[in-house]
């Protein structure tokens, strides 16, 4: 997504005249995604531009968002209606821009669809950038068709990568590979080839392939150097520095140490046998017991992994997966029936051992056994991890990315709120989230899905 100060030029169109379009792209730093918006030049006379949609054009294109609305805002035909919600998107009030270049789609209506189709295009980067991550991906797709049939393929590839990051964001993200392997980064522009690059990188980070990022990361940063915009080359160095921080901490012999992506991928590759308390779920090597769905008996083996290699008694057990201060016959009869469920589960990787004081966990191949957590551990963090980015989100964009109903995601944000971890902002359908991004951890690897190696 080129960012602001872009111009983007489709085939046989300029600045100068001899052509009706114009395409260009505003920037909000805070967020570090492009904005998309694109106008229609007027004719004067039968091959020149309107001077003063030039200019403001030529104001955008140079980062001057101010001086194009002095040049336009009086205006209100399709041509500065897309000029002024570039220009406001760029100053940030993204609600005002999106009411602007709607009203521009709908001037240019049927008679101009490749215009239609790039405000479209534009909208739904605001779109993204405000987190209304449930705008309809099928209006985006059907104005990326119509890019392509049209000839602008940098604004149709724009629209594939806008796709790809809404993807990357709802973590479907097989989904957002596909859009990339359709793509023809090798022929795109600079600026385009960057952010191809960021998006795999950040589809890499989440399967955790520290490697695969690094890579890609390496390549966004040679490709956003020779488009020469700061803000594209900013982007690749905050995200260098999420790839460089501190994602998870390990648990091993009694000792706690914070884990880089790339050392997370190393386990991945070692014999230890793993308790991910980030997944929920055992593993060594390729084999996985997923126990995502049984929260007592993942707490069960959480325990006797961060015990390991020592037992852990059956009071301790009850007390802490049971929350019982006190352990009766009962209390015991469940431990011993859970535990049973569990050896069943664990059979492939691990056996559990009966001790006289209580259980031991003894890996079957592997000769060391470490807890992954999260970097911190907090009852709603995977709401916290998401609001981190700085952003403001619905709660309905919370509960998909999530993939959880927006009702419990509400009980969450007002526990997070009496506790004073969020805030928000507005009421009704306005009423948006936000929170401070955790310092020193990397925010989008605070899910559960990032710690995923395929």
């Amino acid at each position: 997504m080129p960012p602001c100060g872009t111009t983007v030029l489709p085939p046989g169109e300029n600045l100068d005249g001899g052509g009706t379009i114009v395409a260009c792209h505003a920037w909000r730093v805070k967020s570090n995604i492009g904005l998309s918006a694109i106008k229609r030049g007027r004719e004067l006379g039968t091959n020149g531009m309107d001077p003063l949609i030039s200019a403001a054009a030529r104001a955008l294109a140079s980062g001057s968002p101010l001086d194009a609305l002095n040049l336009v805002a009086l205006r209100d035909d399709a041509d500065a209606l897309a000029l002024r919600g570039i220009a406001l998107s760029q100053l940030g009030d993204l609600a005002r821009a999106r009411v602007l270049i709607r009203r521009a789609a709908r001037s240019f209506g049927p008679r101009n669809p490749k215009a239609r189709a790039r405000c479209i295009v534009a909208e739904a980067e605001i779109a993204l950038v405000s987190r209304d991550v449930a705008w309809p991906g099928k209006m985006l797709h059907a104005a990326r068709i119509t890019l392509q049939a049209q000839g602008d393929h940098a604004n149709a590839e724009q629209a594939r990568y806008i796709s790809a990051r809404r993807l990357l964001l709802l973590g479907r993200l097989d989904e957002a590979q596909h859009l990339l392997d359709e793509a023809q980064p090798d022929i795109a522009p600079p600026a385009l080839k960057s952010t191809h690059e960021l998006i795999a990188a950040g589809i890499a980070m989440r399967r955790g392939r520290a490697d695969m990022a690094h890579a890609a990361l390496g390549r966004a940063a040679t490709a956003a150097g020779q488009s020469g915009i700061p803000a594209l080359m900013a982007e690749v160095r905050q995200a260098q520095k999420e790839l460089d921080a501190p994602v998870a901490r390990l648990f091993l012999h009694g000792l706690e140490r914070k884990l880089r992506l790339a050392e997370v991928q190393a386990l991945h590759e070692s014999e230890m046998l793993v308790v991910d308390a980030c997944r929920n779920a055992l593993w060594r090597l390729d084999n996985t017991v997923p126990l995502a769905t049984r929260p007592v008996l993942f707490g069960l083996a959480r325990m006797l992994g961060e015990a390991w290699p020592r037992d852990v008694s059956r009071d301790a057990l009850i007390a802490k997966v049971f929350r019982m201060k006190i352990a009766d016959e009962t209390h015991r009869a469940r431990l011993r029936v859970e535990i049973g469920r569990l050896r069943k589960l664990l059979a492939p990787v691990a056996e559990i051992h009966t001790t006289p004081r209580g259980f031991l966990l003894k890996p079957l191949h592997s000769s060391e056994v470490g807890v992954l957590a999260r970097p911190h551990e907090t009852e709603h963090g995977a709401i916290l991890a998401l609001l981190a980015d700085g952003e403001s989100w619905p709660s309905s964009a919370l509960a998909l990315a999530l993939n959880v109903s927006q009702r419990s995601v509400q009980r969450a944000l007002d526990t997070l709120a009496a506790s004073g971890q969020a805030q928000s902002q507005g009421r009704g359908p306005a009423r948006r989230w936000m929170s401070s991004p955790l310092p020193g951890f990397t925010t989008s690897l605070l899910l559960s899905l990032p710690l995923a190696v395929d």
